[in-house]
């Protein structure tokens, strides 16, 4: 026992792979290919590669289902020119989603990856099984436009205070918040050999660009999306203001909601402890 437990490949070292596809080279890496059931495919935030990920969400996930992340095109190490559009970055996904033989699978996206998801299920709703969304909100969303703002903004303050900006984006200013922020980036740090690259400064515009295409946009019917969703976030977002969860719970018909105290963006990362057996017991019905 303790042998194969040695041998388990966990979040901090598994290797990371390619696939080509659509003329696309996306970087991705899969944990726990031997659980049956439906594979989940984890949806990137703004500004983040594979690295970006807390590694006590995907080993969570992992302990359970098979679990793909992968680099949206044009971030990381995937080649080709960057997405400007959740529109673009769906159909990416779903080139990838397909390339990996996938006829259904179950989405995770936070944040921005939650903006694709709810693209993703409208242009293949066959594809999607359940959806978790976190820390995102609909199209047209209220504040959403103004991520770039904020973004830019707490970039600034970050690099004024010599901190990560994640501290201030994904946290609240607490003392709770900020002992969960630092405890988040510490997390991120585990994974020392193999990195993936930064995201480039001409992807990060790209994306600050469909966030605001995103926000600027006429609503999606959500009411016609029959898919189980649950929806999470803090009580405290200040990228996508809270609000746009709660609206975006109401608008899906079969969706649950969870809203974390004391708590920003990141929430499911603050409180992963819990919510992790949340989301696992969802998966599993």
């Amino acid at each position: 026992m303790s042998a194969s437990r040695k041998l388990k490949v966990t979040w901090k070292d598994v290797p990371t792979r390619t696939i080509t596809a659509g003329g696309v080279e996306f970087a991705y890496r899969e944990l726990g290919a031997d659980n049956s059931g439906t594979p989940v495919v984890f949806l990137i935030h703004l500004a983040a590669v594979l690295d970006n990920w807390d590694p006590r969400v995907v080993d969570g996930f992992a302990a359970k289902h098979r679990v793909i992340t992968f680099d949206n095109r044009g971030v990381g190490a995937s080649s080709g020119a960057p997405a400007a559009s959740m529109e673009e970055m769906a159909k990416d996904a779903i080139t990838f989603i397909k390339a990996m033989g996938l006829d259904q699978v179950d989405l995770f996206g936070f944040s921005m990856g939650g903006m694709i998801a709810q693209e993703i299920v409208l242009m293949e709703p066959r594809l999607v099984r359940r959806m978790i969304i976190t820390g995102t909100g609909p199209a047209g969303g209220e504040g959403i436009s103004k991520v770039a703002r904020v973004t830019y903004l707490d970039m600034i303050r970050g690099w004024l205070t010599f901190q990560d900006p994640k501290q201030f984006l994904f946290f609240t200013r607490t003392p709770a918040g900020i002992r969960a922020g630092k405890e988040f980036l510490q997390r991120l740090k585990e994974r020392s050999d193999n990195r993936d690259k930064e995201i480039t400064v001409a992807a990060l515009q790209a994306q600050l660009k469909a966030l605001r295409r995103w926000g600027a946009k006429k609503p999606a019917d959500l009411s016609k999306v029959p898919h189980p969703v649950l929806v999470a976030n803090g009580d405290s977002d200040r990228m996508v203001p809270s609000r746009n969860t709660r609206d975006l719970a109401q608008r899906l018909p079969n969706s649950e909601l969870i809203i974390y105290p004391d708590s920003g963006h990141g929430a499911v990362f603050q409180f992963h402890a819990d919510f992790v057996p949340k989301a696992l017991a969802f998966l599993s019905r």
